[in-house]
């Protein structure tokens, strides 16, 4: 047991947040921090995935990590859940679509509201399970069929508890609002109408939050004008709109549905800076010098009229040919986008000079069919367009920190640490392996992280060493004590640019409106906990905003995974080309070269043996042919199984290989054989999840889920072995003669096992929806 560990459970009882797993087992997140606690599938019927529990530590599981029994549920978090309701031998259950709750819910006919067995239900829980009761519940909502086009988002707003509705109040002051700028909202303002503002958007887009305009300053350089759309002008602190966007706290975006901040009066509306209306704004008018240094700014409020939108596509044609029709059709303003393309151009190469760290990723984006089914993925190409608006819109943020550090006032800073010491060690050591080496020492700088990524821009494994080079480093967070953005390598950052889609951002406003217009500190209604501190009310408010942020992030992963589901179901059988993206000790994580979709290949599809993970080198190794599979590796696999419940594809190396490899094949070429060469760079992406999957702590290496595990080849491994310990001393004969990658494997199929009757319902639910 670690130090932290043992700190935050050595007393007899601890509280915490019971986090579940879909192979029935879970874990405690103890709330005075530590490593999660271990607990077993049987005492998780007791509680349901996201409770407050009280949790005592009773001893060590097999695997060496500390074990709990939960003594209390202090708070239920599961007051509705969404699922299919199932016909069970006359018994109706609601079997739940988040498969960390184990729990099927029992329903009376008489609380179904008509909904028939196999449609999706949002349901009431009215009694909790216990250790020997199944949850009761009554249907609230009948959603429809499970393939009905628009479902996928229906279920992931439910499943990950997304407000996704308004209240009657906030639409009713949304109702009151003007539909465009009166007179008298001009009071105290700059008028810039004059000014040939501009939007750089995606072809998509719809709120507008940010306007750029640049022009030369003789001798100094360029003066660059932000302006943002001014959200807090409408939306008062603390009103209906307000206590709604607090909830959200963000947009949500879903392949082919928003589900706003604001109410899309405000979004796609009053606020946005749609092009040849006047609109309010919040401006940051900066002097950046030659050298790409923000040299002065200054915050006010003004009006503006956007003089065009643009898309990425059409400002970067235009900045590429200024004879092009997409320039000629600007006119005087292909002048004010040359200047814009002129102090991109400096503030990149500043941001360069200082160290930022910028990896290369790939982007995609979906096409649809009339039926909302996948046509194709697309990458996205991302060109100087999005990087001029990106840079743009970082010189502004850094200006909103910036004001706020020098007045000493709370906000939310948008921070971003460096790598911990643990991901640090094991990231040297890998790259001690490579013959590579990270300067800095225990604190590496930024720049440290940026020479290295150029340095290994020409290497053949650049991208598993970048990948690596980024899983290093922790998720930015929402918080008011700044402490920089390690990624960006600025001293202070904060996030202005988007208050239509982002409250951070509009907090920020209102700080910024307290600073210029020499009011006293602004102090959010929210996050109080009876505390006469103001830095904790803040504190509370940027865990919510960051917590939020990593909730539409989880929705939206859930949609495209739902979605990519069904795209591949109808591939079940084809042989595809594909690149390792992941490695876990139950198998390989791959992405699909051509059609940008991820998947699995358990490792006991890899082969008549064990392997060995070897985290350092990130590769599986077989013991006893020697055979490697890493990061990146090329492979050729066959879809094998799509799982719409677990939103779960998985791959098979192509039994034809196999079967080769293991009958002729030399132990060190049989690597070769699996890994194709790289003839060209692959787009895969690294897919989010998978960075969440792999990440650090007692659930990164959990139990994989496999229901088909190959026993034909799994007896033969387990023979070879047998044999093989036959021959060994006594001394060897003593060790386990099973592995721990083994025992992983053999314990998922058993903790998967469904507590009661619900047994069966889940059971064929899941077999009938993969055939």
């Amino acid at each position: 047991m670690s130090n932290r560990t043992a700190s935050a459970t050595s007393q007899t009882s601890f509280y915490g947040r019971l986090i579940g797993h879909r192979d029935g087992f879970g874990f405690v997140r103890p709330d005075a921090g530590g490593d999660d606690v271990f607990i077993s599938p049987k005492e998780m019927l007791k509680a349901m995935h996201g409770d407050r529990v009280s949790a005592r530590v009773v001893g060590t599981d097999r695997r060496g990590r500390p074990e709990a029994v939960i003594l209390e549920v202090v708070e239920h978090a599961n007051r509705n859940l969404v699922g299919r309701l199932v016909n069970e031998r006359g018994i109706l259950l609601v079997v739940p679509e988040d498969q960390r709750i184990k729990h099927d819910v029992i329903v009376a006919p008489v609380d179904t509201m008509g909904a028939e067995p196999g449609q999706v239900v949002s349901i009431e829980i009215i009694d909790p399970p216990t250790r020997y009761t199944p949850p009761v519940g009554r249907v609230v909502e009948v959603l429809g069929g499970v393939d009905d086009p628009g479902m996928e988002v229906e279920i992931a707003v439910r499943k990950f508890d997304v407000p996704h509705e308004f209240s009657d109040e906030s639409q009713a002051l949304a109702k009151k609002l003007p539909d465009e700028v009166r007179p008298k909202d001009l009071k105290d303002r700059v008028d810039l109408r004059d000014v040939p503002f501009m939007t750089i958007d995606g072809e998509d887009a719809r709120d507008f939050d940010d306007a750029v305009y640049c022009e030369p300053v003789a001798g100094k350089g360029w003066r660059l004008l932000v302006a943002i759309a001014d959200v807090s002008h409408y939306v008062q602190s603390g009103d209906a709109l307000d206590r709604d966007a607090y909830s959200r706290s963000t947009s949500v975006y879903f392949p082919r549905r928003v589900l706003p901040m604001l109410p899309e009066k405000l979004s796609n509306g009053l606020c946005s800076l749609n092009p040849h209306v006047d609109r309010l704004a919040l401006v940051c008018d900066m002097v950046v010098t030659t050298a790409g240094e923000v040299r002065a700014y200054q915050f006010y409020d003004a009006v503006i009229c956007s003089a065009q939108r643009l898309t990425y596509t059409r400002a970067w044609a235009a900045m590429c040919d200024p004879l092009s029709e997409d320039a000629r059709h600007l006119g005087p303003l292909a002048q004010t986008l040359g200047h814009l393309e002129e102090v991109f151009r400096v503030l990149l190469a500043a941001r360069e000079a200082r160290g930022a760290i910028d990896f290369d990723s790939v982007e995609t984006y979906m096409q649809f069919d009339a039926n909302g089914r996948i046509e194709k993925i697309m990458p996205r190409v991302r060109n100087d367009a999005h990087r001029l608006i990106e840079e743009c819109m970082l010189a502004a943020n850094t200006c909103a920190a910036d004001i706020l550090k020098r007045a000493k006032r709370h906000g939310l800073y948008r921070v971003h640490e460096g790598p911990t010491p643990e991901r640090l060690r094991a990231l040297r050591e890998f790259l001690k392996v490579q013959g590579l080496k990270l300067e800095g020492g225990d604190e590496p700088a930024p720049g440290d992280y940026a020479r290295l990524a150029k340095e290994i821009r020409a290497r053949p494994d650049s991208r598993l060493i970048q990948t690596l080079l980024l899983r290093s480093m922790q998720q930015a967070i929402y918080t008011p004590e700044n402490v920089g953005h390690f990624g960006l390598s600025y001293e202070a950052y904060a996030h202005f640019t988007s208050p239509i889609r982002r409250y951070p951002d509009l907090l920020v406003h209102r700080v910024i409106k307290t600073i210029i217009n020499n009011k006293g500190h602004y102090l959010p209604p929210y996050g109080d906990t009876g505390l006469d501190d103001p830095m904790h009310r803040w504190r509370n408010i940027g865990d919510h905003c960051s917590g939020a942020e990593r909730r539409a992030d989880e929705a939206s992963r859930d949609v495209e995974a739902w979605l990519k589901c069904q795209y591949m179901k109808s591939r079940i059988g084809e042989q595809l080309r594909g690149t390792v993206t992941g490695i876990a000790p139950f198998g390989l994580f791959i992405t699909l070269d051509a059609l940008y979709v991820e998947g699995m290949i358990h490792v006991s599809e890899l082969g008549a043996e064990y392997f060995q993970h070897n985290e350092v080198l990130h590769e599986l190794r077989g013991e006893r042919t020697g055979r490697r599979f890493r990061l990146y590796d090329s492979l050729v696999v066959q879809v094998a199984r799509v799982d719409l419940d677990a939103r779960r594809i998985e791959f098979q190396l192509v039994p034809s290989m196999i079967r080769a490899t293991r009958a002729s094949r030399p132990a060190e070429r049989e690597q070769d054989f699996y890994a194709l060469p790289q003839e060209e760079e692959s787009g895969s992406e690294m897919p989010p999840w998978l960075a969440e999957a792999l990440a650090t702590g007692p659930s990164s290496h959990k139990k994989s889920s496999k229901k088909h595990r190959d026993k034909k080849a799994l007896a033969q491994t387990e023979k070879t072995h047998k044999d093989k310990r036959s021959k060994k001393s006594a001394k060897q004969k003593e060790k386990p003669a099973v592995s721990e990658k083994t025992k992983v494997g053999r314990s998922a199929k058993t903790a998967r096992q469904p507590a009661g009757r619900a047994g069966s319902a889940r059971k064929s639910r899941r077999g009938k929806s993969t055939r």
